[in-house]
């Protein structure tokens, strides 16, 4: 049941309203949409004695059961952003012991990540040392993630020694909608001497990763932010299976990202298997135009590709597209027998094939410039 403060607070609008009009009752407002939206603005402008007699009404005795309220938790935020030294340590201790349920809360984990900001970094290690023993429940957690990832940035590497018990689970923290996420954070902010080891293991299931509707984001994340070595063993996976990997719908991702950032050679060794005709003698390129996935690795290689390469691919593509004209023809009043036709068979229908042709278009003027530049620059 709502004081009759909050209740003429929601009814009053006229009413200039100030912190001093609601001390008593911050825990109330705390909790109520409104209520805690005004406190909320308040704080950023509030002076000492006004942020010491919040910190009173709240610390010790309401401040868990407020971070775990839907409106609350944005209050006690806000009380880790602009509360002094002093005040967050007085948050902190009452945090202590309920560190870990808090992370696997819906609103107390926001609370934990805003702290882990704000905080002093010896202050940090308190909530490493809690989360440690749990770490892996955490990263597979919905809320729980969020706090790990948010340790990875803030907390300095030498710290974070439960980064080792991730050791042997990294194909399946890869394949872990959340534990993908948590991977890619320990890449981007820990060093060598920590992340070497779950590379090394990463390798190992590169293929089986690359295929894998989470998996394939770490594979890109290491060919994008990795070292020159791994992006090269990363690629040398792809060789030789650049056609089939084009095809499916995650491994394809992995290959536009391997096309963007392999070092020249290995990429015009990538256009050429998609461009040398298989045993069967079938082309791969009419089977990449008309995959649906396939398609997008075919002109990711066309915007990539050097010059001299690109011109062979440019008319290897070219017969092709009055083959999808007729294709596209001969089956447009039966395209319920199909789930769909991919980016290339929809040419027609769609006048698609006026955007393909026009990147052919660019594609071929982008390489007649660059040969005109290397004979006018010619001796």
């Amino acid at each position: 049941m709502r004081s009759a403060q909050l209740d003429e607070f929601r009814a009053n609008k006229s009413r200039k309203w100030e912190l001093r009009d609601i001390f008593g009752y911050i825990v109330e407002f705390s909790g109520d949409q409104h209520g805690s939206r005004f406190i909320q603005q308040k704080l950023e402008s509030a002076t000492s004695e006004e942020m010491e007699i919040i910190f009173d009404e709240i610390v010790p005795q309401y401040a868990i059961q407020l971070m775990q309220d839907v409106f609350g938790n944005y209050v006690v935020q806000k009380m880790f952003e602009y509360g002094t030294a002093a005040q967050k340590a007085r948050l902190v201790a009452t945090m202590e012991g309920q560190i870990l349920g808090l992370s696997l809360q819906m609103y107390g984990c926001r609370v934990v990540q805003k702290a882990i900001e704000h905080i002093l970094p010896e202050q940090q290690v308190v909530f490493v040392q809690e989360l440690s023993p749990s770490v892996l429940r955490c990263v597979k957690d919905a809320n729980g993630n969020h706090v790990i990832q948010k340790l990875i940035e803030h907390v300095v590497p030498e710290r974070l020694a439960f980064v080792s018990a991730f050791r042997g689970s990294v194909y399946e923290l890869s394949t872990h909608p959340y534990g993908c996420r948590v991977l890619q954070r320990c890449f981007e902010y820990m060093p060598e001497d920590q992340t070497r080891p779950l590379l090394d293991e990463l390798h190992k299931y590169v293929p089986n990763l690359m295929i894998d509707q989470f998996g394939n984001y770490v594979v890109q994340f290491v060919l994008e932010h990795g070292k020159p070595q791994d992006r090269a063993m990363i690629i040398s996976k792809l060789t030789g299976q650049m056609y089939n990997m084009a095809k499916h719908k995650f491994a394809s991702n992995v290959c536009e990202k391997a096309l963007v950032t392999a070092d020249p050679e290995s990429r015009r060794q990538l256009i050429d298997e998609i461009m040398t005709p298989k045993q069967d003698g079938l082309s791969p390129i009419m089977g990449l135009m008309k995959d649906s996935f396939g398609n997008y690795v075919l002109q990711r290689a066309l915007t990539v590709a050097d010059a001299d390469q690109k011109e062979l691919l440019i008319n290897k593509v070219r017969p092709h597209l009055v083959n999808m004209r007729r294709y596209s023809s001969a089956y447009s009043k039966h395209l319920s027998a199909s789930m769909y036709i991919s980016a290339f068979c929809l040419l027609l229908s769609t006048n698609l094939d006026l955007a393909v042709e026009r990147l052919l278009e660019k594609c071929s003027s982008e390489t007649a410039a660059q040969s005109e530049g290397a004979v006018e620059a010619s001796p």
